[in-house]
Parts: C-alpha cells; structure tokens; sequence
C-alpha cells in the first residue's frame, strides 16, 4: 500500500499585496485562509506576517504566536513561519544570522514549531520578464553562518528544517550540514519556476534528476516539489510515482494568478484522489519523520 501523500499550502509569500493580490495578509485573513485550507486537506500550512497598517512583512513573533495558536487550536495541522530575507551585522558573521533568526529563535522557545525555514544555499533571484526589460533581480543570501545558525535552533527546539532547494548545490551543502549537526531530519523542498532563471522548470526531467542527486547524498529523506512563479500541478504525478510530495498556494505561484489558496488545494487533493493516493494527515506526517 502507498504512504500518504503530504499536501502542503504556501498561504502569501514575500512579494505582498501588489503581486500577489489574491493572497491573505492580515492575521485575521491568514487563519481564515489557513483553517479553510485544512479543510480541504492540507496537513501543512506555511505563511508570513505582515503589519497590517503598513502592508509590509514585520515577521513579529506575536503576530505569528497569534495566528499559529489559532489555526491549531482548530485544526491538527503543521503551522510553520518564514525567516526573514536579511539581518543586521556584517553578511556571513554570527551576529547577523542570530539577528535574522531571532523570530525562530524566540518561537522556539514557546514550543510553537515544528518545521521552520532555513534555506541551505544563496541564488540570484530574477524573472525572465525582468532581465528582458535590463532588471536585475536580488540576491537570495543564505551564508553557511546562517544556515549553521537555523539548524543548531532546529537542533535545540526540536524542529525539522524545510529545505528549499533552489539549485542542486543547495541539497548538497543541506544534506552535509544537516549531518554535521545532527539535527532533526529535514524535508527537503524542490524549487521549480517557469517565471523564475533559477534552477529547473517543471518537467519531468528535473525531478528525476533531484531525486537521483537526493538518494546520493541523504537517502531516504522525504521530498516535495514547490517553486516561484510556477504551475506545480503539471509534474504532480510523476512526483506521487517518485514517491514526493506536493506544495500549492499563492506564495509559489506566477504573479497575479488568481486561483485562490483553497481552491488550489482543492485541485491537488482531487489530482491525489485520481491516483488512487490518500492524502496525509498531519500526525501521519509527524509519524513519518520519527522513523
């Protein structure tokens, strides 16, 4: 018989309201939309805070203390927060990445997590529409101080890191880090784009490959596929028969789509039904990675 499929939701992102306008914002919005995505079988749920005056992200522990505690006082789902992009300090010194992980740190402490970011290498992070009209995109900045940093917290609170995978260097440098502290096990997340230079579209090609490179450098891990600016839905089968796992939401996909969090989570359970797949739930999860 085949393990549960993981469904996780991606609820908003970094990109905001003018990008992505048909993501939710407030807390009030988050646990809505995070409540409603459970319903509809989302073991996992991933979203960022922003201060509801100035529509900027402000990753305030409180602010996530109140919506984590509220999604999961009515639904057994994972809740799990973002890290922010920089810090203060000097890039790649500690102070910097105690800085950058001070939310983490501080939710932690309360016991709230159980997965949290932390991203296991650097990259350029452009659109093809951006470089043709002469842009340059930003810097997404992961030094080995910062990664080091998210995984002795993982280490000491207990909770498993989530891995985006921009690159193939990124698994590589994730796999040999997570040894070296030997920290909870990661879930090591594949990022695709067709909006996006960095790293692989969605093809079939590109997860055959992430999959080989995962069996060399940390067998048995599980593995989703996700990504920026991206319609994940066309290698979600040949993910289920690799045996992966599947992320949605506004966060991951192309600027502006209006299909909306729920209904996207919807698509995907009836895409896992098809397959004949059951979709996990959260403490099936949790089951999974103790093994």
């Amino acid at each position: 018989m085949s393990e549960p499929v993981w469904l996780e939701v991606a609820i908003n992102g970094p990109f905001g309201p003018k990008r992505q306008p048909h993501a939710p914002y407030t807390p009030t919005a988050l646990i809505g939309e995070g409540l409603a995505c459970a319903r509809a079988g989302a073991a996992i749920v991933h979203l960022h805070v922003y201060d509801e005056a100035t529509g900027i992200q402000n990753d305030a522990p409180e602010t996530y203390v109140r919506v984590i505690e509220a999604i999961r006082e009515r639904q057994d789902v994972i809740v799990y927060p973002t890290v922010p992009m920089g810090g203060a300090g000097e890039p790649g010194s500690p102070e910097r990445a105690r800085a950058r992980y001070a939310v983490i740190d501080e939710l932690g402490r309360r016991g709230l997590l159980e997965w949290s970011v932390v991203d296991p290498g650097s990259c350029n992070l452009a659109r093809f529409e951006d470089i043709a009209a002469g842009g340059q995109g930003v810097l997404y900045s992961n030094t080995v101080a910062d990664i080091d940093q998210g995984l002795r917290l993982a280490r000491e609170h207990g909770f498993h890191p989530s891995y985006a995978v921009y690159e193939p260097g990124f698994l590589r440098l994730g796999a040999a880090l997570a040894k070296h502290h030997g920290c909870p096990m990661p879930i090591y997340r594949f990022m695709f784009s067709d909006e996006f230079t960095f790293g692989y579209p969605p093809a079939a090609f590109a997860v055959k490959s992430y999959v080989k490179l995962l069996e060399a450098e940390a067998a048995g891990s599980p593995w989703m596929v996700a990504g920026l600016g991206v319609d994940i839905f066309s290698i979600a089968e040949i993910t289920m028969a690799l045996g992966g796992h599947l992320r949605v939401g506004q966060e991951d996909t192309p600027f502006g789509w209006e299909v909306s969090n729920v209904a996207q989570t919807e698509r995907m359970a009836a895409i896992v039904a098809r397959a004949g797949r059951s979709l996990a739930t959260a403490a099936d999860i949790r089951a999974a990675l103790v093994q």
